[in-house]
């Protein structure tokens, strides 16, 4: 994997920032490497649906902010990145204290990189796989920008 920006790791922090929506859910990054993110949140009643299990779209959430986040560290300073696709198998329900989701650039392209994550619940100190994605992240050029 190459980066095109060897501040990434400053880029990521910065936009976190301004990641008014993981802040409201409480989710935070603590891992960013080089094609790869990391990052947990405390499950909360207010995460939970009807049965007690973490949300769908807050599993789906998490899997695009870590895979969206691994794309980011690859690109360019004068780059963006979105989701312009994403699929997600469910596989266990998400019960426990705490999820951790992990997002991984599987393959580097000059326009988009393809990526996976996966989510995982902790409970009493045991993970288990909750969730697996597949994205696209496609870069957007600052000509692209209208």
């Amino acid at each position: 994997m190459k980066t095109f920006n060897l501040d990434f790791k400053k880029r990521v922090l910065k936009h976190l920032d301004r990641q008014f929506f993981m802040k409201h859910i409480g989710f935070q990054l603590d891992v960013i490497e080089v094609g790869r993110t990391e990052g947990r949140l405390d499950l909360q009643e207010i995460h939970k649906q009807q049965a007690g299990f973490a949300h769908g779209g807050l599993v789906a959430t998490l899997a695009d902010i870590t895979a969206g986040f691994a794309s980011v560290t690859l690109v360019a300073p004068e780059q963006q990145v979105v989701t312009g696709e994403i699929k997600i198998s469910y596989l266990n329900p998400g019960v426990g204290e705490q999820l951790i989701s992990r997002g991984w650039v599987l393959k580097q392209g000059r326009k988009m990189n393809f990526c996976e994550s996966e989510v995982w619940a902790v409970k009493d100190g045991v993970e288990t796989l909750i969730a697996k994605a597949s994205a696209t992240m496609v870069t957007i050029f600052p000509e692209d920008i209208r």
